[in-house]
């Protein structure tokens, strides 16, 4: 598979499930229709926005392409229409969230080593793609954003870009280095939300919990 259709299949697959993350997020707060399709495509597209704006891709190809358009709209629907669905809110958030930062920094860190970006600026721009969609989401309803308050989040997103970067160093095959990347990253994350595991926070009583 060339390397640029690789790159938009994850990068819509993000999207998609991203969108799930926001939509459902959405629905947990009780907002109408109209905010659970801004908080879809919020989620959905944030980070890979100013991803974008960062390496000069312009315009951004969430609103020069209409399948990023598209895909939140479907993806805000189905939360929506599918009772079922919010039954299963908290642990669908966090099993989408998980899924939607993994496929985000892996792509995001591909596009910014395709735009000639050094490792390290690849990296952060992974990473903020990866996280972009999340913090506007939880800043759009009033809570403050996971990447800012002790989880193991940022760090999940930064070991899977590195895993991206040293296997387009090596020059492995894409699709090998972004499994291993997305193994790495979304069983970091999600291992960490089952064994509460926590950074340190500021001040006298900063200790992690065992």
């Amino acid at each position: 598979m060339p390397l640029n259709t690789f790159l938009v299949a994850l990068d819509l697959i993000g999207t998609f499930v991203f969108a799930l993350s926001g939509a459902a997020e959405a629905v947990k707060h009780r907002l109408d229709i109209f905010g659970v399709m801004v908080l879809s495509f919020a989620a959905a597209t944030a980070g890979g926005i100013l991803r974008d704006l960062l390496i000069g891709s312009v315009p951004p190809a969430a609103i020069s392409d209409l399948r990023y358009i598209f895909v939140p709209v479907v993806a805000g629907l189905v939360v929506f229409l599918l009772p079922r669905v919010v039954d299963r809110l908290r642990f669908a958030v966090l099993i989408f969230d998980a899924a939607g930062l993994t496929l985000f920094v892996i792509s995001g860190t591909y596009k910014a080593l395709s735009f000639g970006l050094n490792p390290v600026a690849a990296c952060l721009l992974g990473v903020l793609t990866g996280i972009g969609g999340g913090v506007v989401r939880d800043t759009l309803v009033r809570e403050i954003p996971t990447v800012l308050h002790r989880e193991i989040y940022a760090v999940a997103g930064l070991a899977g870009a590195v895993v991206v970067v040293l296997g387009q160093h090596w020059n492995l095959p894409p699709t090998v280095v972004a499994a291993v990347a997305a193994l790495l990253c979304f069983g970091l994350r999600m291992i960490s939300i089952r064994r509460h595991w926590q950074l340190p926070t500021a001040g006298p009583n900063n200790q992690t919990p065992a």
